[in-house]
């Protein structure tokens, strides 16, 4: 009987401690689900609490942009005189003037001639505006200079020269001018047959000195209402002066400096109010710093006689047509990239083309390089050249006495 209850009470210890160890493995594994569930729980708070802060920022930005969209529109005004720290005088744009207060979350200086926003019913000054500007303007401004070099130039040495002297060197080395007590030149007028190189020689000048280039056309200044050619040009030498040192380039100025006539019409008296701001900006009061102005024209004859005097263009340029050398010098630069014959003579092309422009030089070896791609050939030859200048000629010549059996020998 001992020997059985002792067998007994062994079973039931070891069917116990099975127990035991079973229920401490459940126990266990739900605490390690519990854990993940934990872990998954926490996750989802912090991905709802970033929604949240989320929710919050796009409330409060639809908030405060509700808010500015309950303001009413501001009235335009012009700061007319500073009183003191906290009124100014301003003129509205409906035209009176008020003395009004500052707001106090204005943190911009208060200049006479600034634009401000006025406040509808109490007219308080409720911010500080930009300045205008036209965007004609700002498309009057090459981004890139342009990729022009002199070297780029044939048979215009004397001209390069001269046009380097009056705008690079200022630019380039304002020191000498200070040293030898001189003002440094203003400005170049450029004059001379049209294609002859007065508009590739300013790009090369804005790439050399590495200025703001600004370019624009004389007609461009032509507006329709009284007074917004005058603005143009008051904002173009703005702009220019604020991008300094900057070159403008006034292309065919003959259409707004033409001489000024008795008896215009009020569409001529515009254009002579746009020549006025010009001449005023030229060589007005105020100091153009490092803006140097380069035109060019094609009737000099044209001109105003108040353009052409000493202070406004300090040097008058001509750009003739090329000589018989300067004319094998272009054609050299405009063939450097041409697969040539070995037996073309660019020198007989350059007597051919007598009375030619660069343009013409330019155009007339293009079309030597079509005859050959016409025959589906690399090379061009010294045919493709006398058939291009006979071609050419013949366009430039059609109403010229042509010299005998110049164009008969190359048709």
């Amino acid at each position: 009987m001992d020997s059985g209850e002792g067998m007994n009470e062994s079973g039931a210890g070891a069917d116990f401690s099975r127990y035991i160890l079973d229920r401490m493995r459940q126990l266990e594994e739900r605490n390690l689900a519990l854990r993940e569930q934990k872990d998954r729980v926490e996750g989802e708070k912090r991905l709802i609490e970033n929604q949240k802060l989320k929710f919050e920022r796009e409330a409060r930005k639809l908030r405060s942009e509700l808010e500015r969209l309950r303001v009413g529109p501001m009235i335009v005004g012009t700061i007319v005189d500073v009183l003191d720290e906290n009124r100014v005088i301003v003129k509205s744009s409906t035209g009176p003037r008020f003395v009004v207060s500052l707001s106090q979350f204005i943190e911009e200086e208060i200049k006479v001639g600034a634009q401000v926003g006025l406040n509808q019913q109490s007219f308080a000054v409720m911010c500080v505006l930009p300045s205008p500007r036209d965007p004609a303007v700002f498309g009057m401004e090459i981004e890139e200079a342009p990729d022009v070099q002199f070297s780029q130039i044939g048979g215009l040495d004397t001209q390069i020269s001269e046009i380097r002297e009056i705008v690079e060197l200022p630019l380039k080395r304002p020191d000498l001018f200070t040293s030898v007590g001189i003002e440094p030149p203003k400005g170049v007028l450029l004059h001379g047959p049209p294609g002859t190189g007065k508009t590739i020689l300013a790009k090369a000048v804005a790439q050399s000195t590495e200025a703001t280039f600004m370019r624009v056309v004389g007609s461009e200044f032509v507006q329709k209402y009284i007074g917004e050619g005058a603005r143009l040009v008051r904002e173009l030498f703005e702009l220019a002066k604020s991008k300094s040192p900057a070159i403008i380039l006034i292309d065919e100025l003959d259409a707004i400096g033409a001489r000024r006539m008795d008896g215009a019409t009020s569409g001529d008296r515009e254009v002579q109010r746009t020549l006025m701001q010009i001449l005023a900006e030229m060589d007005g009061f105020d100091a153009r710093g490092e803006v140097k102005l380069i035109a060019a024209t094609n009737r000099l004859d044209m001109l105003d006689p108040a353009l052409l005097r000493p202070g406004r263009f300090d040097r008058v340029i001509e750009i003739p047509l090329p000589s018989k050398e300067a004319r094998e010098s272009i054609l050299k630069i405009h063939t450097k990239g041409m697969n040539l014959d070995r037996d073309v003579n660019l020198r007989l092309i350059a007597e051919l083309s007598e009375g030619s422009s660069g343009a013409d030089l330019k155009a007339l070896s293009t079309e030597a390089g079509m005859y050959a791609i016409r025959e589906e050939r690399t090379t061009v030859y010294q045919s493709d050249f006398e058939r291009a200048a006979a071609k050419i000629l013949l366009k430039e010549r059609n109403h010229m006495a042509e010299p005998e059996g110049l164009i008969q020998q190359y048709i």
